[in-house]
């Protein structure tokens, strides 16, 4: 896996940092076929510090946000949060996405179980382009628990129109339709 780490808030990220990051991140290695990209922010603050992990792939993005006093064990939080979203959402991943050409390659069979954000550094305004793809609502509703965000925008399946599916805070989920 290739490992970017960067800091965010004055934080220079120091070599014993990155190697702990990079380190840690074979574990989530070990559930893959695929070499990836990981992408780890570290962010401090007054009070405590965060790391957020993004792996992108072809298929569907696993991210991990995590806040702790420490650094390290925030890094450790992080991946732990990542490999039970593996476990947790592996044989759903297998069998929604197995029609589609490498996804059955894609995890390593011997174990049981978009892109990163743009920063524009002159505009305030964040922009993230996504690639939408034709999913059926439960698909969407995996990916979204894979991403760890509120909504997912996908093509519905059977309408063939852009829908939305989220999370509302009674902890259900919903879908917006367009016509």
């Amino acid at each position: 896996m290739n490992v970017e780490v960067r800091g965010k808030n004055n934080l220079v990220i120091t070599d014993a940092l990155k190697a702990y990051a990079t380190e840690k991140l074979k574990k989530i290695d070990q559930y893959l076929n695929q070499n990836l990209e990981a992408y780890v922010l570290c962010k401090t603050y007054n009070d405590h510090h965060k790391v957020e992990i993004t792996i992108p792939s072809k298929y569907f993005t696993m991210r991990a946000e995590v806040g702790s006093e420490d650094m390290y064990s925030a890094i450790d939080l992080a991946i732990d949060k990542l490999e039970r979203q593996i476990r947790k959402n592996k044989s759903k991943l297998e069998k929604s996405l197995k029609t589609r050409a490498g996804v059955s390659e894609f995890f390593a069979s011997d174990l049981d179980m978009k892109s990163l954000e743009n920063e524009l550094v002159q505009n305030p305004i964040k922009t993230k382009n996504i690639e939408l793809e034709m999913l059926t609502v439960s698909e969407a509703i995996t990916q979204l628990e894979m991403v760890g965000h509120d909504f997912f925008i996908f093509i519905d399946e059977d309408s063939k129109k852009v829908s939305v599916v989220y999370l509302r805070k009674d902890g259900d989920y919903a879908v917006i339709k367009t016509s």
